[in-house]
């Protein structure tokens, strides 16, 4: 294992005793915000970038046009990025030249998971179907294989709980794709309490890193994770939803009042969004680069 880059820190994270957070990113300023918060790795969502989009979580986006915000993301923070990879956009070919422009980018992890293609977000309505276990494992096996860095992570998403399946037959699916290679296990659930991923966790006894995303039972405590074994908590769709309603609110406000009046404290200052963004460091750069008095000879 490499020491240093981003790829060589998820791994190192996700070999490491302690739990660890991915906070989710959808364009190059919500990853600088979550870099600079400190969070130790960013979660690159296809529900937060498509519907940042404008399309829905259903396939709509292309794969090129996910890794093209993915690009921002890496370029606008310094830590490690896991992209969602959904279903690696159709079959192992798709999937395995998903992972290799995803890694050539800087990311420095894939996610896929376990349904067919095209895919429906996990909370929308009952009807997911799941892929098949081999043709999944296959699919594992091709994104493996298109890496060229041994550190750049290859996880495994089952939505087997997602599609109405038991924790017995998430467990199978796991194993299975523990099998084929991958280096982790996301076990995905949207019921409002967290016994099913406390069952499966108990059961799995940490053969790989297990990673969630408690976007329904978020109230269960972190503690209770770290006791059942959790390696990565993924907060999943925190700030689409943040901005989402932030925007929703401010835009409704200036057309009620026809200003900005009511809305104007509640808003960052601009000076924060340029502290943020480096504007002081450019200003220290034109001044060194731009500003230079060249002597001809």
């Amino acid at each position: 294992m490499s020491t240093g880059t981003r790829s060589a820190r998820l791994r190192a994270l996700f070999e490491a005793p302690e739990l660890f957070f991915f906070m989710e990113a959808h364009d190059g300023l919500s990853a600088r915000i979550a870099d600079t918060a400190g969070f130790p790795a960013l979660w690159a969502s296809g529900l937060s970038i498509s519907t940042a989009l404008g399309v829905r979580d259903s396939s709509e986006a292309s794969w090129s046009q996910i890794l093209d915000v993915v690009a921002r993301v890496v370029d606008a923070s310094h830590v490690p990025v896991m992209v969602d990879g959904d279903t690696g956009h159709g079959d192992f070919n798709s999937a395995r030249r998903f992972t290799r422009q995803a890694e050539r980018i800087g990311a420095s992890a894939v996610c896929l998971e376990d349904k067919v293609f095209p895919k429906m977000n996990s909370f929308v309505g009952d009807g997911h179907e799941l892929a098949p276990v081999g043709e999944f494992c296959g699919k594992l096996r091709a994104c493996l294989d298109a890496r060229d860095d041994d550190d750049f992570r290859v996880v495994a998403r089952t939505e087997a709980l997602i599609a109405g399946g038991s924790v017995a037959e998430a467990l199978e699916r796991a194993h299975a794709y523990a099998d084929a290679g991958a280096h982790a296990v996301f076990i995905h659930s949207r019921r409002k309490t967290a016994e099913q991923i406390a069952e499966f966790a108990a059961a799995w006894r940490e053969r790989l890193p297990l990673v969630i995303a408690p976007t329904t039972y978020a109230d269960t405590p972190t503690a209770e994770f770290r006791a059942m074994g959790i390696k990565g908590v993924i907060w999943a769709n925190q700030n689409m939803r943040a901005a989402f309603a932030a925007m929703s609110r401010v835009s409704r406000d200036i057309l009620a009042a026809e200003g900005v009046v009511r809305v104007e404290d509640d808003l960052a200052p601009l000076s924060e969004v340029f502290d943020l963004l480096g504007y002081d460091e450019l200003a220290e750069d034109e001044r060194k680069y731009a500003d230079v008095e060249l002597g001809l000879r």
